[in-house]
């Protein structure tokens, strides 16, 4: 009889530990569900992508949908540097130029495409402009130590005049200064 009684007691309180536990469970579930939706909803709110791992702006584009136009020998002067002279007096050192080649990688699928990219060769001048602008800007030294972020610069400033982003990368090659 006390092996009964014993059975019962086990198969009671089994009983009751799985309905605390599917108790917990349905209500961890029902906050992770709460609070995924509030990330997403203050993410949506300040405009954030939630999937951008290491921070890059960067789109995705098949290399199927990808059209590069090339611009070759593309030749900028840059900012002069400031050099310190012997009695203390500041002096600009002689011009230095960048000569590269540019390519624009378009994506084809982009609605702006058929409006600018088909035929931007016709914009060349808009695009070096932009270019020139930005590039011309900086010195030797910050070209040699910080280019990627002026390609970046050049990149935002080339979508902002076409109020667009199917140009979505620059290339530099060959890049000489001179």
């Amino acid at each position: 009889m006390k092996k009964n009684l014993l059975s019962v007691l086990v198969l009671v309180l089994v009983v009751v530990n799985i309905v605390i536990s599917a108790i917990m469970m349905i209500s961890i579930i029902g906050t992770n569900k709460k609070t995924a939706e509030l990330i997403t909803s203050v993410a949506m709110a300040l405009n954030l992508e939630l999937y951008n791992p290491g921070g890059t702006t960067e789109i995705d584009v098949p290399l199927v949908d990808t059209v590069s136009h090339e611009m070759n020998d593309v030749m900028i002067q840059l900012r002069p540097e400031t050099v310190v002279n012997a009695d203390g007096t500041t002096s600009s050192a002689k011009p230095v130029y960048i000569m590269f080649n540019l390519t624009l990688q378009m994506n084809s699928k982009h609605e702006d495409y058929a409006t600018y990219g088909a035929n931007i060769t016709d914009r060349e001048t808009v695009v070096l402009n932009e270019v020139e602008r930005v590039i011309s800007s900086y010195t030797k030294t910050e070209c040699d130590n910080n280019f990627d972020e002026i390609k970046q610069e050049v990149l935002a400033s080339i979508q902002h005049v076409f109020g667009s982003d199917f140009i979505f990368q620059i290339l530099v090659t060959n890049k000489k200064f001179g």
